[in-house]
């Protein structure tokens, strides 16, 4: 999907680069696939803030998106591909043959007028959902089941895809995204292809309020703050954080300090870790 700069008419639009929106083919969604999404700017139950920087931002419907792709055996026809406010990939309108209706993610490729299935008996092609052990390997997959009928879990960001490598027993060895390499149970669900919009880390906002209009606020730097609120304030004119590393406002360290668990159960199904970023 290409992406379009702005003509620098103002400030904001000079640094701009956009998504251009051309495999969209309808702006208005599903209404029967629709519901209200509250936003609770950062905060819990409780009303404490769990999550900083959140808030504000342009009302959006949360489309229901289906993630386990349990309708076996019965074809869908694509009727539209639609922009989702919710995540940075597209997603596809899908027309059963029943009758029902659902959204799923839209990999790279699928059109208007095409058909998906799910199922063992499906065939290996674009947007079509398969357990793992009827998968090629060499194959690429997304929207990835960790457990079976769970619905899909990893591989699920736009331009996103993994690899199926080998099998092993009663487990599949797929690369993800990351770099990492780990064992899935032959019995998840994977759906064939690339995930769209693979320009998406390439677009650049261009100016503040277009991040306010996504619901974020500013992110205030610790050494801008006093030492009452954050370790690394306090200090005279631009002072270093002065310590050996960065903590979280919490004191925790943070910048690179590995935070997983040792002992953590899923631990044995990761082959190789993926790259450091």
């Amino acid at each position: 999907m290409p992406l379009k700069n702005l003509r620098p008419i103002t400030p904001g639009t000079r640094n701009a680069v956009r998504a251009s929106f051309e495999e969209i083919t309808t702006n208005k969604p599903e209404k029967s696939l629709t519901s209200n999404k509250q936003n609770h700017a950062g905060r819990n139950n409780r009303g404490r803030i769990t999550a900083r920087h959140r808030g504000g931002g342009s009302r959006r419907l949360y489309r229901h998106v289906d993630f386990k792709r349990i309708k076996d055996a019965v074809p869908g026809r694509v009727k539209s591909i639609e922009y989702d406010p919710n995540r940075t990939t597209r997603i596809a309108l899908i027309f059963y043959a029943d009758g029902e209706k659902s959204y799923i993610l839209a990999p790279l490729g699928l059109a208007v007028g095409d058909w998906v299935q799910s199922g063992a008996d499906a065939e290996i092609s674009l947007g079509n959902s398969l357990p793992l052990q009827n998968i090629p390997t060499g194959t690429v997959v997304h929207n990835v089941e960790l457990t079976p009928g769970r619905g899909g879990q990893m591989v699920r960001g736009a331009g996103t895809g993994a690899q199926v490598l080998s099998r092993e027993g009663e487990y599949v060895l797929i690369r993800l995204p990351s770099g990492e390499m780990r064992r899935v149970l032959l019995r998840c669900r994977a759906s064939v292809g690339q995930l769209s919009n693979p320009d998406h880390k390439n677009e650049s906002l261009g100016k503040a309020g277009a991040s306010r209009h996504m619901g974020r606020r500013p992110h205030v730097r610790g050494v801008a703050m006093n030492p009452v609120d954050h370790p690394h304030g306090g200090g005279e004119g631009r002072s270093p954080i002065g310590m050996p590393g960065p903590k979280s406002p919490w004191g925790q360290p943070t910048l690179g300090h590995k935070t997983r668990r040792k002992n953590k159960a899923s631990s044995k199904f990761i082959m190789r870790r993926g790259r450091r970023r």
